[in-house]
C-alpha cells in the first residue's frame, strides 16, 4: 500500500479555533453519468497553525513538503481490505480517485475522493456502499490522528437513496443517524467546544432543468439546473432533516 505521510498539522489543527469546509459536489451529464466529489478543505485551519509555528519548525523539511497527488482509490487500499471486496465493490473503488493538495507554506490542505458513476444505478450503488469500503482506507489514515472526517466525505451510511434518470432522492434514516451520533457525537461536541466551525455545502448540477424539490433551505439557480444547500454539521445534528433532498428533474 502507498502510505500517505502527512505532517503534524493533522495532529494539531483540530486543537485550534479554525474552520473545516466540507463539500459534496454532483455533476450530472446528459448521457446519464455523474461525477461525484466528496472533499474537505482544511486550509483555514492550517493558516492558523502556521501562524503559531516557530521559525525552527517552519525550516524543517516536513514543513516544506508540497503534494499535489491523485491516487487510484483501489490501488491505495491495503490488501487486507481489497481482498475482502466483492467484484462490484472492487470495480467501484477502481473507478474512484483520492486527491491530496498540500502546501503548508501557502496554507493549503485539501483532501477529496472523486468518482464517475456511469448511470443512475451506478451512482446509487456508489453512494450506498462507499462508506463500507472506506473504513481503514487512505482517507481514514490521513485523518485518524485528529478528528475522523471519514463519515463526512464518503456517502454517509445513514442515508437511504432513490436515484433514477429523473430523480435524486435521499432521506436520512433517523435510526441510523442516531447510531452514527453515538459513535461520532463526542468528536463533534469536542470540535464545537473548541470553536471549530464545520460548514457543509452540497451542490448538484443537473443536465436538465429541475421540475421540483422539497428542501426549503436549498437554493435553485435561475436556470433551474443547479441546487445548492449550505448548512453546517452543528445544524444537521440539531435537525437532520435539513439534509433530506427530493429533486425531480
Amino acid at each position: 500500500m502507498k502510505k500517505l505521510y502527512i505532517p503534524l498539522v493533522f495532529f494539531a489543527f483540530f486543537c485550534l479555533t479554525s474552520c473545516v469546509d466540507i463539500e459534496e459536489h454532483y455533476d450530472f451529464k446528459p448521457n446519464g453519468s455523474c461525477n461525484v466529489v466528496y472533499g474537505f478543505d482544511m486550509s483555514k485551519a492550517v493558516s492558523v497553525l502556521v501562524n503559531l509555528m516557530t521559525d525552527s519548525v517552519r525550516e524543517t523539511p516536513q514543513f516544506s513538503l508540497v503534494k499535489d497527488t491523485t491516487l487510484n482509490f483501489y490501488s491505495a487500499l491495503p490488501d487486507s481490505i481489497s481482498q475482502k471486496m466483492t467484484t462490484e465493490e472492487a470495480k467501484m473503488a477502481q473507478g474512484s480517485d483520492l486527491a491530496i493538495k498540500m502546501d503548508l507554506k501557502k496554507s493549503l490542505m485539501k483532501v477529496s475522493i472523486k468518482h464517475e458513476a456511469k448511470d443512475a444505478a451506478d451512482l446509487q450503488y456508489y453512494l450506498e456502499h462507499l462508506s463500507n469500503i472506506s473504513m481503514n482506507s487512505p482517507i481514514t489514515n490521513v485523518t485518524k490522528k485528529s478528528f475522523d472526517a471519514q463519515p463526512l466525505i464518503t456517502g454517509q451510511s445513514y442515508y437511504s437513496y432513490e436515484i433514477t434518470d429523473h430523480k435524486f432522492y435521499r432521506i436520512i434514516d433517523k435510526v441510523k443517524f442516531n447510531a452514527f451520533l453515538k459513535k461520532a457525537g463526542s468528536k463533534f461536541a469536542m470540535a464545537k467546544a473548541m470553536l471549530i466551525d464545520m460548514p457543509y455545502k452540497v451542490v448538484l448540477n443537473f443536465a436538465k432543468p429541475v421540475k421540483k424539490m422539497n428542501n426549503s433551505k436549498a437554493i435553485l439557480s435561475a436556470d433551474r439546473r443547479t441546487v445548492t444547500l449550505v448548512t453546517s454539521m452543528d445544524e444537521v445534528m440539531k435537525n437532520p432533516a435539513l439534509m433530506n433532498l427530493k429533486i425531480d428533474f
